[in-house]
């Protein structure tokens, strides 16, 4: 960051009082510019015993098979957000969303949350950033198609639990080795 968007003033990092860490600050109007970690929603819909994925229509991972997924919008809660992916991504309306899974990915600043969910009147279709969706069944699962590590993972606990019956909220930190 180079202006402030408040004043178009020169930015600087420093530690502002009271602070401890650099922070973007305004050279004329003072303002601290926070740049803080992004946040992706999804779902983990379900039609019965079958899982809906998405072939994805962008980079990256085109071509993939994955969970409706995407960016948080500013002034919607993460339930509301990751129906909305699934909605944009598969044309699906999520019900009964639940919080399932929690990944922090510190080395880049993002942190995913998952929910589980049906699907209103087991309708779905293909969104903008999709190439198509479809249901699957546990054999059927494209695993060596999947378009993230994050997204094998999610599937393979989910498939455990639904034997149990018991779906704990789990929450893994994915940190890369420093080089």
């Amino acid at each position: 960051m180079k202006f402030c968007s408040g004043c178009g003033g020169p930015v600087a990092l420093q530690i502002p009082e009271d602070d401890d860490r650099e922070r973007h600050v305004c050279q004329n109007c003072g303002a601290i510019h926070y740049v803080n970690p992004k946040v992706i929603v999804g779902c983990l819909p379900t039609v019965g015993d079958q899982i809906l994925l998405c072939k994805r229509a962008i980079e990256p991972r085109y071509g993939k098979w994955t969970l409706p997924a995407g960016f948080m919008e500013n002034g919607e809660t993460s339930a509301a957000g990751a129906a909305r992916e699934t909605w944009e991504e598969a044309a699906a309306r999520a019900t009964g969303l639940e919080l399932y899974r929690i990944f922090d990915v510190p080395h880049i600043s993002q942190v995913y949350l998952f929910y589980r969910c049906q699907i209103e009147n087991d309708v779905f279709g293909v969104g903008p950033e999709s190439l198509e969706s479809a249901l699957f069944n546990e054999e059927d699962i494209p695993w060596d198609e999947l378009a993230f590590p994050v997204v094998r993972e999610i599937l393979q606990e989910f498939l455990d639990d639904r034997l149990s019956g018991q779906y704990p909220i789990r929450n893994t930190v994915i940190e890369y080795p420093r080089r």
